[in-house]
């Protein structure tokens, strides 16, 4: 610590290191007093900047030019890769049209995200890690606990046998030890990894407080950020006490029927941390949902749907544009397709920005700042619907040109991660010929596809294994076949499903086992479905045009 800035002692000058100090040079980074201000600014350098004290380390500290060391760079070249430059870079020929961004803006834009990040990091990532270590030196606490009574259990059993099946216990005790010791390691490696890993994001709370703390540009302004890298949280390890089940006395199968110590059961739930998302509790459905809003949207024929916020939503259908409107029925904004063609689905990424399919010309387009880019392109094949996920990741359904093949693939921006299509005999998992495949997750990160040609809902886990088709629970009253479109989930992992032409939804739990219909709400030919943080659905009329919203949970 600097002895003349610590607790002890008020800060003291630099140059004479005796008088209380007055003032601060910005550049030089040297406490001053009064009368040694003019004798630090009189070597004749024309860079000192001298403030009042308590305003030290305000002024930022460029980089100096490569091409130009006499002169600061005040800006970066966004044609150039953002390399700093000065302002006679700027009006060099290798410059030249090229578009410049102060560097004060950067700088200011990176230390608000530093700030987040370090707020994200103390209010969100660090408790989390603090709660799963906790819960794994619990459970290391209770083992011993746990394993006692399991002994105690068999010592009992074993008071009712004679001599001979003393050396039949000790041997099951011996197993048992040994399944304990395994059941310790699995826990201590769990635990041991969770402390790295604090620790990580410890160093990691260090470096970025000081980079916060700093007016150095070129490290802040290289900052990366390292909150996706955190949040994506390790698996969570439940391990399952193994039990003793004693059985009658034998004394020709004594070993046999002495009892049965079960095998150490080891299971990895998913653990994902979701950032700026409140905890939700357990919301049961309303006896009778209700109608809370009827937002006319004009299409002929309306097939997508997605909340852009709570009250802010975008709708497709077939034409090519692509309409936002207010839960007040007002329409805000509309954007047309780069193919003008209409677009297959829509949704909306974690930053707000509106993704579409383009079947015409095979592509994946994002709308930033009101500019269409394309972010992907498939050859041969052709994207029909979309969803994204927990991670910020892509889910498309694609079905080949030749409409005989349909697939799922995960993107992570433009680069393809995973493909899904065949199940573990090599079947299918999907039908080829239709192009009408609405995709989402779940909150257990499932995938599941609504398949209309196929008539089921299709879910496979995140590694692409299927867990279950659904083919539709129709009593009398619903006597056309079942034919999903479109799919959303809600906040208790429920999957929610438009059954088009029987004129309801369908709610399932997330192994699914069907719980109700939603049809009591004039629905006609519902296709699209999203739901929002309120877990409100808003349910797209084919034929109308109309979006309804429902509330359907307590």
């Amino acid at each position: 610590m600097d002895p003349h800035s610590s607790a002890q002692d008020v800060p003291r000058c630099d140059l004479c290191e005796t008088a209380i100090v007055h003032s601060y040079c910005d550049f030089c980074h040297f406490n001053l007093c009064k009368p040694c201000v003019v004798d630090h600014i009189s070597d004749g350098y024309d860079k000192h900047k001298i403030v009042p004290f308590k305003e030290r380390r305000s002024t930022l500290i460029y980089p100096t030019c490569e091409i130009h060391p006499h002169k600061n760079c005040d800006f970066q070249c966004k044609d150039c890769n953002n390399i700093f430059v000065c302002s006679s870079c700027m009006a060099s020929e290798q410059h030249g049209r090229h578009k410049f961004v102060e560097v004060t803006e950067v700088f200011t834009a990176k230390k608000d995200e530093i700030k987040k990040d370090t707020q994200e990091f103390e209010n969100h990532i660090s408790p989390t890690y603090e709660e799963i270590a906790i819960d794994l030196e619990n459970q290391l606490a209770n083992l011993d606990g746990g394993y006692e009574k399991l002994t105690t259990t068999m010592s009992k059993q074993g008071e009712q046998w004679h001599r001979e099946i003393d050396i039949v216990i000790n041997k099951m005790k011996t197993e048992l030890s040994e399944i304990q010791e395994k059941h310790r390691d699995i826990l201590q490696k769990h635990l041991n990894e969770i402390k790295q890993i604090q620790s990580l994001i410890k160093q990691t709370l260090q470096a970025i407080r000081k980079i916060e703390k700093s007016t150095e540009v070129s490290p802040t302004i290289e900052y990366s950020s390292k909150i996706r890298e955190f949040s994506k949280l390790p698996p969570k390890v439940k391990v399952s006490l193994p039990t003793f089940i004693p059985k009658p006395i034998d004394g020709e199968k004594l070993y046999s029927l002495f009892g049965q110590i079960t095998p150490l059961s080891t299971a990895t739930e998913e653990n994902f941390l979701s950032l700026n998302q409140p905890k939700t509790s357990v919301r049961e459905l309303l006896d009778e949902p209700e109608l809370v809003a009827t937002i006319q949207t004009g299409y002929e024929e309306l097939l997508s749907v997605t909340c852009l916020n709570e009250d802010r939503i975008w709708t497709s259908g077939t034409t090519n544009d692509i309409k936002c409107f207010n839960t007040q029925c007002s329409l805000l904004q509309s954007i047309q397709t780069k193919s003008e063609d209409w677009p297959n689905d829509i949704a909306v990424d974690s930053d707000g920005n509106l993704l579409y399919c383009d079947g015409t010309d095979g592509t994946v387009n994002i709308v930033k700042n009101g500019k269409t880019e394309e972010l992907i392109t498939l050859p041969e094949w052709t994207p029909s619907r979309l969803c994204v996920t927990s991670t910020g990741d892509l889910l498309l359904t694609i079905i080949s040109d030749d409409k005989t093949q349909s697939k799922v693939v995960r993107y992570s921006g433009s680069t393809e991660k995973q493909t899904i299509q065949f199940d573990d005999e090599g079947k299918p998992l999907y039908s080829g010929n239709s192009s009408t495949k609405y995709i989402t997750e779940n909150r257990n990160h499932d995938i599941c596809v609504a398949d209309s040609a196929a008539g089921a809902v299709v879910v496979v886990n995140q590694d692409g294994k299927l867990r279950w088709r659904y083919t539709g629970h129709p009593p009398v009253t619903k006597n056309k076949p079942f034919k999903p479109w479109g799919i959303t989930t809600d906040s208790q992992s429920r999957i929610l499903t438009a059954d088009t032409d029987n004129h309801c939804i369908h709610i399932l739990d997330q192994n699914g086992q069907f719980l109700r219909y939603i049809d009591n709400c004039d629905l006609e030919y519902p296709t699209g479905l999203c739901g929002d943080n309120n877990d409100n659905l808003f349910v797209c009329e084919l034929y109308k045009g109309n979006v309804k919203k429902i509330k359907y949970l307590k």
